[in-house]
C-alpha cells in the first residue's frame, strides 16, 4: 500500500466547498484507491490533515497523472490558504483498510 498524508489550512468559510470537492471524487472510479480520511484539528478547525491510501505506488502515481487531476487540484486548492504540505510513502500497516482481520 502507498499513499500520502497532507497537512493543509482551509480558508475561513470554505469548509462546505472543501467537503463538496472531495465528495465529488468519491463517485469517480479511481483504480487502486483504498481509502481517504480527513482529520480536523480540535485546537484550530482550519488545520486539516488528509490521508489517502492506494494499493500500490503505481496506482497512486496513475491517479496523480490523470488528465483531469490538475483541474481537480485547482478546485480543491481554492479552499486552502496555501499549498498543502505533502508526505508520500509506503503504508507500514493498514488496519481497517479492507484487510481481513486475523
Amino acid at each position: 500500500m502507498y499513499g500520502t498524508v497532507a497537512r493543509m489550512r482551509m480558508r475561513p468559510g470554505a469548509e462546505a466547498l472543501f467537503r463538496a470537492q472531495f465528495d465529488a471524487l468519491v463517485h469517480e472510479q479511481l483504480k487502486g484507491w483504498m481509502s481517504t480520511a480527513f482529520f480536523q484539528s480540535d485546537t484550530d478547525p482550519l488545520d486539516v490533515w488528509m490521508v489517502v491510501v492506494f494499493d500500490s505506488p503505481e496506482s497512486y502515481r496513475a491517479n496523480a497523472e490523470r488528465p483531469n487531476m490538475d483541474a481537480v487540484y485547482r478546485r480543491f486548492r481554492s479552499c486552502l490558504e496555501a499549498d498543502p504540505e505533502w508526505h508520500d510513502g509506503h503504508v507500514m500497516a493498514g488496519y481497517g483498510l479492507g484487510q481481513p482481520r486475523a
